[in-house]
């Protein structure tokens, strides 16, 4: 029994050993520099311990997402397209949640849109489609202003642009 247990923890640290090492070796191929071995290990501590956070996993498991309507969905969506670098927004398939409590006068919304690429232009014909090239995912700061929910444009960051097939 005592030398099963030996040998599953043997694994476990053969793992981590070869983990840390292909770590410090990719970063140094990549980057073609000497890495910050103390860096790299504090990185993956505070990623692991972000992710494990006792908010973090309340916040996800206990409540759903707030679906929000906005009142500034064009400016939203025009400075979506900005940041994101695509050809258009569709407005109507944006969808606005939180989960943070709405009541507050300022919190975190998270902004899905189906974004647009441009026409294909092929032997002098252009082809416009309709269907959606791209999610956007986005994130911002949103208020109340005379009882409407604005969304600050300026406070917007694009989180993924993820391409759809």
């Amino acid at each position: 029994m005592a030398n099963k247990i030996l040998r599953i923890v043997l694994v476990i640290v053969l793992f981590l050993v070869f983990f840390e090492v292909g770590l410090v070796s990719s970063y140094t191929i990549v980057t073609s520099e000497v890495p910050n071995f103390h860096g790299l290990v504090d990185m993956q501590i505070s990623k692991i311990t972000e992710l494990f956070s006792p908010e973090t996993v309340n916040d996800v498991l206990v409540k759903d997402p707030t679906p929000l309507n906005i009142s500034n969905k064009k400016e939203v969506a025009s400075k979506m397209e900005e940041l994101s670098e695509v050809d258009g927004i569709n407005i109507d398939s944006m969808n606005i949640t939180t989960y943070e409590d709405p009541g507050n006068d300022n919190f975190t919304v998270n902004i899905e849109a189906l974004g647009y690429e441009s026409p294909n232009s092929t032997s002098g014909q252009i082809v416009i489609s309709q269907t959606p090239s791209y999610k956007v995912i986005a994130k911002g700061n949103a208020t109340y202003k005379n009882h409407l929910l604005y969304v600050d444009a300026n406070t917007l960051k694009i989180n993924s642009v993820l391409k759809l097939y």
